[in-house]
């Protein structure tokens, strides 16, 4: 599978994602990410969380994430909300809890921070990605999924 192609999402494991992600020009998704398979990409990923998340390196840590995702077709934002407590991590298609951390970022930073293609530290000192909140949980984020790597 070399083509990016949102409908087979569900069908690849996270290391296929990642390779797709990273070997697919940004433009292409950018233009993927702002069209209609948007909602099924962005499901695939959520719904991928729980399953990534890794309680043992979670800790104490009782959080309420929301992952704002801006880009969508109509000019409006996605948000995802994950729940970390008690050591699972659930995800809400909609922010129903107030946050403990807010992201916001593009669909193009979104999924290449998903796939292990970009440091989410790095791409805050640029402003690529905002975070409002705990900033010493949006540093640590990452160490509690299993990202695979492409």
């Amino acid at each position: 599978m070399t083509d990016f192609d949102p409908a087979n999402f569900a069908n690849v494991g996270p290391k296929e994602f990642a390779q797709l992600v990273k070997s697919t020009p940004d433009d292409k998704i950018a233009e993927v990410m702002s069209g209609d398979l948007r909602g099924k990409v962005l499901s695939a990923v959520f719904g991928r969380m729980p399953e990534l998340f890794r309680a043992d390196r979670a800790g104490s840590t009782n959080a309420v994430i929301h992952w704002n995702i801006t880009g969508r077709p109509d000019g409006g934002t996605d948000t995802y909300e994950i729940v970390i407590e008690n050591g699972t991590c659930a995800v809400n298609e909609s922010a129903t809890r107030d946050p403990k951390l807010s992201l916001t970022m593009g669909p193009v930073e979104f999924l290449k921070i998903v796939s292990g293609g970009a440091n989410p530290v790095m791409m805050f000192m640029t402003g690529k990605l905002k975070a409002k909140g705990d900033l010493g949980l949006a540093a640590n984020i990452a160490n509690l999924f299993d990202i695979p790597k492409a």
